[in-house]
């Protein structure tokens, strides 16, 4: 029996590429949503994974999702926390719910989903745990102290959480992607763009496929020796 994995944010870029990957890596893949229906039903058409619609921002939600998810598939050995939100504002300018929905979604959230899965993994001495941050939460960004706050919590959540569950056979890790050619930054204006890849070695954008296959790394038991730690994923432009 496949080992089940579910990845929130798991229908669209980079948490559909991960879905993908680890339906690929032979893992049973369940992909939670927050609101798109259309791109989650044709996610779902195009690959054959389940969708799953609630808020990582809201635990009652987390909760019961998770509880659906184990009931129709079996236990989560395997939580990506991707989901995330951006509402970029200049500090001066942003407001309390600007501030207050992105620490819910992007750091809440990740309490929101492990705590309910946290015991049942414990008690199987087996779970990967694996936490997508961001290279704003390594070096910060200007119009982002919301965004670049909860990234960089989702890091000392990390490294916090994998003292907690080593002796228990459960890694806790983070992914930290840069520029990332998902339909959200390929919208953004050529210019700006191009301003962006200019400032990355590589010179070009990341692929979601390559955020995906460090996922399937970590989820594997090849990676059992690797817990507390961050892969940096940003083509050479942010070191640390």
């Amino acid at each position: 029996m496949s080992k089940v994995a579910l990845v929130t944010g798991g229908s669209r870029g980079i948490g559909a590429a991960i879905s993908v990957a680890l339906k690929n890596a032979g893992y049973t893949v369940a992909a939670n949503y927050a609101g798109n229906d259309e791109a989650a039903r044709k996610f779902t058409e195009e690959t054959g994974i389940k969708t799953y619609k609630w808020s990582v921002a809201d635990y009652d939600a987390c909760a019961a999702g998770i509880a659906q998810v184990e009931a129709e598939l079996g236990p989560v050995a395997v939580l990506v926390n991707n989901a995330g939100i951006t509402r970029d504002s200049m500090f001066h300018k942003m407001t309390r719910d600007q501030w207050k929905e992105v620490i819910d979604t992007n750091l809440s959230g990740l309490f929101n989903m492990t705590h309910p899965v946290w015991s049942g993994m414990r008690d199987r001495k087996f779970g990967r745990i694996i936490n997508i941050s961001s290279i704003n939460g390594q070096k910060g960004q200007a119009g982002q102290a919301n965004y670049s706050a909860a990234k960089a919590g989702d890091l000392g959540f990390t490294k916090a959480l994998a003292q907690e569950g080593a002796r228990a056979g459960i890694t806790v890790n983070a992914i930290c992607p840069g520029y990332i050619a998902t339909e959200m930054v390929m919208a953004v204006p050529e210019k700006v763009r191009e301003s962006i890849i200019a400032q990355i070695p590589t010179g070009r954008l990341g692929e979601p496929e390559e955020i995906a296959r460090c996922v399937v790394f970590l989820a594997s038991d090849d990676a059992g020796f690797v817990t507390g730690s961050t892969i940096t994923a940003n083509g050479g432009q942010y070191f640390v």
